[in-house]
């Protein structure tokens, strides 16, 4: 067995007879969305999906975000791209914001229906003049055309703001309905490099509604207890293992 796959094997994997809370992610959820098998066997089984690529530049991306909106967050006020859009917010100041905002930790809620205790960091948090709480979203792309969120592949996107949103209400928040993607889209068209890379920066809003979230819990509840289900019919990875055993 490779170390990758005795890696997999001593991750959080569900057993059926434990009764503690079982902790788990916003992204196995969308794992769950695009293939319930997938899921089965990477929180189930524990063999997971082989790991992608990094998105370096998109980290680096985020966290310049970060700093930026932080320094707003310190002194309370309206950074210029909020301005620019004509948004009555600030960024949201709490002590919790740094811990919400780190990976494998993130906003926890403990749902006892399923006894799940779900996660998700954000990237950012803004409050509006009556008191809720703005969702804001991070994305980098690099493309000649005007970033949008038409693309069925961004369903994932819609539905990450949408837990967060649920995530947030849980804990007992004002959150506002309408979150915002800051979508940072590298130009091309310098006649240069020069050792920079610039960006046209655009705000999108989005309107969510995760009232699909508390049914898709008890689905994947249902799915961790019972036996391994069937594939996604679109699902490249599966596709691939079925045609390798085809071939075998």
């Amino acid at each position: 067995m490779s170390e990758y796959y005795k890696a997999n094997r001593i991750r959080n994997v569900y057993n059926p007879k434990n009764p503690d809370p079982f902790k788990l992610s916003r992204s196995k959820i969308e794992l769950f969305t695009e293939c319930p098998k997938c899921f089965y066997l990477d929180r189930r089984l524990g063999i997971g999906r082989p790991p992608g690529f990094p998105f370096n530049l998109n980290t680096a991306v985020d966290t310049l975000l970060k700093k930026e909106f932080d320094i707003h967050r310190a002194n309370k006020t309206t950074h210029p791209l909020m301005k620019a859009y004509k948004i009555n917010a600030i960024p949201f100041d709490h002590e919790m914001m740094d811990e919400w905002r780190r990976n494998f930790g993130g906003i926890q809620y403990h749902h006892e229906p399923t006894n799940f205790i779900m996660t998700g960091a954000v990237d950012d948090l803004w409050i509006n003049p009556r008191g809720e709480l703005i969702v804001v979203d991070y994305k980098s792309t690099s493309k000649q055309e005007k970033v949008t969120l038409d693309a069925e592949w961004q369903m994932g996107y819609k539905r990450q703001m949408e837990m967060y949103q649920w995530l947030l209400r849980q804990l007992g928040f004002k959150v506002s309905d309408t979150g915002y993607f800051v979508y940072c889209n590298g130009k091309t068209d310098r006649k240069a490099f020069d050792g920079k890379l610039e960006f046209d920066i655009d705000l999108i809003p989005y309107t969510g509604d995760d009232s699909w979230v508390e049914g898709a819990l008890l689905k994947v509840k249902k799915c961790l207890n019972g036996k391994i289900p069937k594939a996604s019919p679109g699902c490249d990875y599966c596709n691939y293992r079925e045609a390798v055993q085809k071939i075998k």
